[in-house]
């Protein structure tokens, strides 16, 4: 029987992600809020937390200051004698650079992660939205005598071209072909019609990561990263095994999303407003943990007809004042303010926003301690928004504060 103390957590904190830019430009990508209450990296630590995967190093680089006081305010406390969450950030001992890529940063912390003197290693990403057993996962790769394991997820294959990693695997999940993001990919043996996607969580044998890593560090070629570089080293020569990807969500079809731009981040906060949300924050069995502030409850005044504090289809978070605007599916942070006869439509608000009266929000990603003057209007005329504000393809508004203004992140 596989246990997950015999594991050890790596999970992957130091992105840029240049394609989330603006929300990335005064913090790490698992930084960026999520739902109203969350960091994007929680989810993957609930995940660890609820899989009894008690072991985890964080690695970290990019803008990491509020990424860090968020883990230990909200994450180290959880752990008990002999666990822990602990953050790594570039300590160059074996390297005089930054990360360069993901493998990279697992090989400069290889002192680390052979102190444990774990059996496994399970390497995590923090910008995924999904609920996973990394118990289940370490199971099959045990039982199938595995010395790698990569999780995937079956993908229509009509819109998988050019997105993702695309796993070949033969009758008995064992890995035979990997191709990095192909415009023409293979199609699953078990499944025609979709294709299996890399998730970007891999299972290692302790054993055999350390000397991979240390190998790809000494190729000049190598990018230096596990999807595109070490895991096809591997493949000719070891045991490598798919894992079909086995949601704890329950709730719909299977749910993984990479909201590794700020179109795919602003669908993954609007699946949570729906009537039957896609991606469920309430159950109970598998619950999700942050770090919050204290706030007093969520406040509405006023109930005139043209002046109503309201939340119709919508998540607000603690200390919010509705007074008198109006707000309809749309995700609220802490300590937002919605003035009097505003009207905030299919937005997501971060915390600390004031929005004054007679605004008018819509599509809009309005980020931390930005003030609106009354009378604002974005999201109706994109012409003029894109003046001001980043707009994406699909017409998503991101609202962030003049640079000059910026205080200590959050």
């Amino acid at each position: 029987m596989a246990h997950l103390n015999d594991a050890i957590g790596i999970l992957l904190a130091g992105g840029q992600g240049e394609r989330l830019w603006p929300l990335t430009r005064d913090r790490a990508k698992p930084a960026v809020p999520f739902g109203g209450v969350y960091r994007i990296i929680d989810l993957t630590l609930s995940n660890c937390i609820n899989s009894d995967l008690r072991r985890v190093f964080v690695l970290t680089q990019y803008k990491a200051l509020s990424l860090n006081r968020h883990i230990r305010q909200g994450w180290s406390s959880l752990m008990g004698l002999g666990d822990f969450i602990e953050i790594l950030p570039p300590q160059m001992r074996v390297s005089t650079s930054w990360y360069s890529g993901t493998a990279d940063a697992v090989y400069q912390n290889i002192y680390s992660v052979g102190s444990e003197r774990s059996v496994y290693a399970i390497i995590l990403s923090g910008d995924h939205i999904y609920k996973m057993d990394y118990g289940k996962m370490l199971q099959q790769h045990v039982d199938a005598n595995a010395e790698v394991t990569v999780a995937t997820i079956e993908v229509d294959a009509a819109t998988a071209a050019g997105r993702f990693g695309v796993i070949e695997a033969d009758s008995d999940w064992r890995v035979v072909g990997f191709e990095e993001k192909p415009a023409n990919p293979k199609r699953s043996r078990h499944n025609p019609e979709k294709i299996n996607a890399s998730m970007g969580v891999y299972i290692f044998n302790t054993h055999l990561l350390i000397p991979s890593l240390i190998a790809d560090a000494e190729n000049h070629q190598s990018s230096h990263d596990f999807g595109r570089d070490l895991l096809p080293r591997v493949l000719s020569k070891h045991r490598v095994f798919a894992y079909n990807f086995e949601d704890e969500n329950r709730s719909g079809p299977q749910y993984w999303r990479d909201v590794g731009t700020v179109d795919a981040y602003y669908e993954a906060n609007m699946d949570l407003v729906a009537v039957s949300p896609v991606f469920n924050l309430y159950d109970k069995s598998w619950p999700l943990r942050t770090w919050q502030q204290q706030y007093p409850p969520v406040k509405t005044v006023f109930g005139d007809a043209d002046r109503m504090g309201v939340a119709v289809d919508s998540m607000v978070g603690a200390g919010s004042i509705l007074s008198g605007g109006g707000v309809k599916r749309s995700v609220l942070g802490y300590d937002v303010r919605i003035n009097s006869y505003s009207e905030i439509e299919n937005s997501i608000i971060f915390n600390h926003v004031n929005i004054g009266r007679y605004s008018r929000i819509r599509n809009a990603i309005i980020d931390r301690h930005v003030v609106l003057p009354e009378h604002t209007e974005i999201g109706y005329d994109l012409a003029e928004d894109r003046k001001r504000y980043q707009v994406t393809e699909r017409g998503v508004i991101t609202v962030v504060r003049d640079e000059s203004m910026l205080e200590e992140p959050e």
